[in-house]
């Protein structure tokens, strides 16, 4: 992560809580990295094999991830200023779609009805997370926390892998020891 953290000189709550725009930044971009690098894990696991157009739509996501702690650094050190809290609404956006755009890849990969599209399904949580990006987006003009509680939201949605990649790889851990032990 691009963000400092750097303690307070003083030795109170008043400079403590100097540094809380920082810090909270620092704990949401972190979610929002951790919850990337685990569903994005659970996704690739869940294939069976790449293409060339799969790794260029893995590097787009991985291009537009690397810029969330540029984006959190601003905002943060600009105590959420509305313009900042949009671009990092942006800088979440974009990963978003990337990984969507990844996402059927793999299913163009794999095809409409391979396990893997029945996991994935129709992506709701996908579609919405880019909804309430874009939603969020324009609600800095009103007010920026109601974007950065937006933020909050599609970090707690997305916060557990999704349920049926975790059933499908344990189907595929079933029947693999299944096979073997024949």
């Amino acid at each position: 992560m691009a963000l400092e953290l750097k303690p307070p000189h003083e030795a109170s709550f008043a400079a403590l809580a100097q540094v809380a725009p920082v810090f909270f930044s620092c704990v949401l971009s972190f979610a929002y990295i951790a919850i990337y690098w685990n569903n994005h894990h659970h996704l690739l696991q869940a294939a069976s094999h790449v293409t060339g157009r799969v790794l260029w739509a893995n590097v787009h996501l991985l291009f537009w991830l690397s810029l969330i702690p540029c984006a959190s650094a601003w905002m943060a050190k600009n105590h959420f200023a509305q313009a900042t809290v949009a671009v990092y609404g942006a800088a979440l956006l974009a990963p978003a779609i990337a990984y969507f755009i990844l996402s059927r890849m793999l299913l163009r990969t794999h095809g409409p009805e391979s396990t893997l599209a029945r996991a994935i399904g129709a992506d709701v949580k996908g579609k919405i997370s880019v909804l309430l990006y874009l939603l969020a987006i324009g609600l800095t003009l009103l007010d920026p926390r109601l974007s950065l509680a937006i933020y909050v939201l599609v970090a707690l949605i997305w916060f557990a892998p999704d349920p049926r990649i975790e059933r499908l790889l344990a189907e595929r851990r079933r029947n693999a020891r299944r096979d073997q032990a024949r």
